[in-house]
């Protein structure tokens, strides 16, 4: 049998032209696509199988030029530059409503001598306004081949299978952009003394300067005299404006378009969503309506979750023999991990709703809406994709920071991005809440749903507050604008976001699960041992839950957390949740089921009823004000913690992150208890 041969492509486009949406196509992936700029931010790999050939995509962070102005662009254009060994060719992808802003990078990979391969997508949203593209004519004009899509609904991905297979990238021997004159001598010396396939390849050095340091180091040659007028950022503007004049020319012929007879929905819906004063009322509502799904919705299946692991731990308890494992099972390790499932639900129904909003344009107002606001507290429009992303986790949005090209914009977003309401923190807002706010409704809006946004919001205040005091104390490197398009309004992929909501929920479950298990385990020992215990006791018994190591170790710290209110169950559900925020729960739920004095039922019927031994209630409002508002602010995640030192390279910040933090959170915490007590 014939061995499959292997291909590697590139993907590479504009920001926000359905790259990712190809991607998957083609890939069968499940990579997250956003109607935003700036979603892809590092580069992602699959593979598919077609003519007995294996083909890799590499998806590249997309970018409007090869010459980067943020983090995302560098890595764009130092993979495109240094691999070109390693890859067949380019799958350029542009969208037709901004045919001409794609041709720019276009020409450029062109240029340099890469096969190329051109894809128009969305071809259906320039239908809707009349607009036709004459691909032959656009073909012969660019010397290359093209296909068109529309990636959402899977049409044109086996054209570009076949075309991929054929080897159908084309390699232009005449570059579209001529050297200016009066740099034409200097260009042809350094052909010469760095030996350049072309006139072009030099032009792009000497435009790069000290941009990208895998590049040809040419600052001894731009010493010389002749090079003196050679200003990396005026080549780069020279270069832009010609090459947007033989764009122009060559789309002459190609676009066509009709008389427009009637205004588009995407014109009516943005004069109310992006209003000045309406833009903000409505994504207000759109955040309280979420809000009150994610307790309304999710409260079925959080019933029928915990019943099934209140049976499966029932099940244990009547089944296995008698002894340590029936306690582990039983009453440690069941009670743990169903603790944190119970709020997947909640986590799916929040997830499914952001990712309605960024696969309909929605997403990219909220930038827009946001670059006036959040401009004083020394941010921009682009922070907001890092704060919103922060509600699903942190991690992945202080990645994707590298869309912000201010390094002041981007320090100052990488810091206060974690104040932003995790899903992590969402298990222990709602059953904080579910303790001390009442079910009571106003306008039919459950208090529970206003308290849960007031979370959310406090989160969004303090990023914003902290973001303008440390601005104070971080230098600013040139002022930046915020300029993007901003796409139509598209029909949600309500299958394709569900499909991906299942897998996030089950990475939340199987990830926080695998830390819950262990933690579990640990608790249970240290729970079901005693200093008190003789050594041919271990084997035999437990001892109650008071006299146990665990209690030990938890009234050891109780000094230091009394004063917020806390006994030192919660001390414990704290210091185990600095591993991650949502380990709090399962830290709880283990405990009070350990807990013989503890009555039967619920864990959140056990915590509500629980009492001091002065008769005091454990979970009053006040300490369920101080525990709400400590995890609203402490920087309790570790892996949060690295990725911020990965980002930023700097223990300085890292550390005065976790300090502040930390700080803040005791605090405030502190004052709120000792006012509400």
């Amino acid at each position: 049998m014939q061995q499959n041969q292997k291909k590697q492509v590139l993907l590479v486009g504009n920001p926000n032209v359905g790259k990712s949406t190809v991607f998957n196509a083609l890939c069968n992936k499940k990579q997250k696509t956003g109607n935003y700029a700036g979603v892809t931010v590092s580069s992602h790999s699959g593979t598919y199988f077609f003519s007995n050939e294996e083909v890799e995509v590499i998806d590249l962070p997309g970018s409007y030029s090869l010459y980067p102005s943020s983090e995302d662009e560098a890595i764009f254009s130092k993979y495109l530059i240094d691999r070109q060994d390693s890859y067949a060719g380019v799958i350029y992808i542009v969208e037709t409503l901004s045919l001409k802003r794609g041709l720019l990078l276009f020409q450029q990979i062109q240029d340099l001598g890469i096969p190329i391969l051109l894809i128009v997508n969305q071809i259906d949203q320039a239908e809707r306004r009349g607009i036709t593209i004459d691909t032959r004519k656009l073909s012969r004009s660019l010397g290359v081949d093209v296909i068109e899509t529309n990636a959402k609904e899977q049409q044109g991905i086996d054209d570009i299978r076949t075309a991929v297979a054929q080897n159908l990238f084309a390699k232009t021997d005449k570059p579209s952009f001529d050297i200016p004159a009066e740099h034409s001598g200097f260009v042809k010396k350094m052909v010469e003394a760095k030996n350049f396939d072309n006139e072009y390849k030099a032009w792009l050095n000497i435009s790069f300067g000290k941009t990208l340091d895998k590049i040809d180091s040419l600052q001894n040659m731009l010493q010389e005299p002749d090079a003196k007028s050679l200003v990396p950022k005026r080549l780069q503007v020279q270069e832009t404006v010609r090459r947007y004049q033989i764009i122009d020319r060559a789309l002459a012929e190609v676009i066509h378009k009709k008389p427009q007879m009637k205004e588009l929905l995407t014109e009516k819906l943005d004069r109310v969503l992006v209003h000045k004063f309406w833009g903000y009322v409505i994504f207000l509502f759109i955040l309280l309506v979420i809000f009150q799904s994610v307790f309304l919705i999710a409260e079925y299946p959080m019933n029928w979750i915990d019943s099934l692991f209140g049976w499966l731990s029932t099940f244990a308890n009547e089944h296995l023999p008698e002894g340590p494992i029936n306690s582990l099972v039983s009453q440690g390790i069941i009670p743990g991990i169903g603790g944190i499932v119970i709020f997947a639900p909640q986590i799916g129904i929040l997830l499914y709703f952001l990712y309605l909003l960024e696969d309909s344009g929605y997403m990219a107002r909220v930038i827009f809406l946001m670059d006036r606001f959040l401009r004083p507290f020394g941010l921009n429009g682009k922070s907001i994709v890092p704060l919103v992303s922060g509600t699903a986790c942190a991690i992945p949005a202080v990645i994707s920071t590298r869309n912000i090209e201010n390094l002041k914009e981007r320090l100052l977003t990488i810091l206060v991005t974690p104040f932003m309401t995790c899903s992590a923190r969402l298990p222990v807002y709602s059953i904080i809440i579910g303790l001390i706010i009442s079910d009571k409704t106003i306008f039919g809006i459950q208090y529970k749903a206003l308290v849960l946004l007031g979370m959310y919001l406090l989160g969004f205040i303090v990023a914003l507050l902290s973001a303008a005091v440390l601005k104070k104390f971080i230098k600013n490197k040139g002022k930046t604008y915020l300029v993007m398009d901003l796409p139509t309004y598209k029909k949600p992929l309500f299958g394709y976001d569900l499909k991906m909501v299942l897998v996030k929920v089950w990475e939340f479950i199987t990830g926080a699960g695998k830390i819950i298990f262990i933690v579990s385990i640990i608790i249970w020992v240290l729970s079901y041992f005693g200093p008190k215990q003789q050594p041919d006791e271990f084997m035999a018994s437990d001892v109650e839950l008071d006299h146990s190591y665990l209690a030990r170790m938890g009234r050891a710290i109780e000094p230091a957390i009394a004063p917020l209110g806390y006994d030192w169950k919660m001390g414990v559900g704290i210091l185990t949740s600095f591993v991650a925020r949502e380990v709090f729960v399962g830290t709880m739920s283990t405990l009070y089921s350990l807990n013989d004095d503890a009555p039967e039922g619920k864990v959140i019927d056990k915590m509500r009823m629980d009492v001091k031994p002065n008769g005091e209630k454990v979970f009053s409002f006040a300490t369920g004000i101080s525990i709400l508002l400590f995890y609203a602010f402490a920087m309790q995640c570790v892996s949060t913690i690295a990725v911020v030192y990965k980002e930023t390279k700097s223990w300085k910040w890292t550390g005065l992150q976790v300090a502040m933090m930390t700080g803040l959170a005791y605090f405030v915490s502190l004052i709120a208890y000792q006012i509400l007590k």
